[in-house]
């Protein structure tokens, strides 16, 4: 191997932070979707309630989106920083022209 490296673990700890993240944020979700606003009382502040719930369940499933396809790009740069270290590791060991 070249002097190029990063450590596996910081993609790998990554990806677990963002997964857990997108986790957590589904099960928010869930949650909020599964809110009895009927507990609150008046009729309209049922319906804010319900709209409140609706839009932060959307809020949080975009942001659940995102930070699947951050790990997505985690995974993507990992296995491009390990090619490009084979990559420079190659070129090192090959013989030098013009000497």
């Amino acid at each position: 191997m070249s002097d190029l490296r990063l450590e596996d673990t910081i993609f790998q700890d990554l990806k677990k932070t963002f997964s857990t993240i997108s986790d957590r944020m589904e099960s928010t979700r869930r949650s909020l979707r599964n809110t009895d606003a009927s507990a609150v009382g008046q009729s309209q502040l049922i319906e804010d309630v319900q709209d409140f719930a609706d839009e932060w369940g959307y809020g949080i499933k975009q942001l659940g989106k995102h930070t699947s396809g951050a790990v997505k790009m985690i995974n993507k740069i990992g296995e491009s920083f390990s090619q490009l270290d084979l990559d420079l590791a190659e070129s090192l060991k090959a013989p030098k022209k013009g000497k």
